[in-house]
């Protein structure tokens, strides 16, 4: 009797291995990505100066023009300024060929 119950419960941990195997390739593919592109981004706004063109998440186009605490000015047209926050930058502009 003893003898079975040993040999039950590696089987009842071997059984789940493949449910392990398959969230750890989940976190590999799905979760690790992500958190290193939160991390690029995060660096990006904290890097952030006067001058710089940039891409808010809601398609505005600008350059940034002062700096007030978790807040940024951004000057999308000739006297046109707006207030965002630093959040709301996704991008930087990419350099327009010349």
């Amino acid at each position: 009797m003893f003898l079975q119950q040993q040999a039950q419960a590696p089987t009842g941990i071997i059984s789940f291995l493949p449910l392990i195997f398959i969230l750890g390739i989940f976190y590999l593919i799905v979760f690790l990505p992500a958190r290193r592109r939160q991390k690029k981004l995060q660096e990006m706004i904290d890097n952030l100066k006067v001058g710089d063109k940039v891409v808010t998440s809601g398609g505005i186009y600008g350059t940034i023009v002062g700096f007030k605490d978790d807040r940024i000015q951004l000057r999308i047209a000739e006297n046109v300024k707006v207030e965002l926050s630093r959040n709301a930058v996704t991008a930087l502009q990419e350099a327009e060929p010349e």
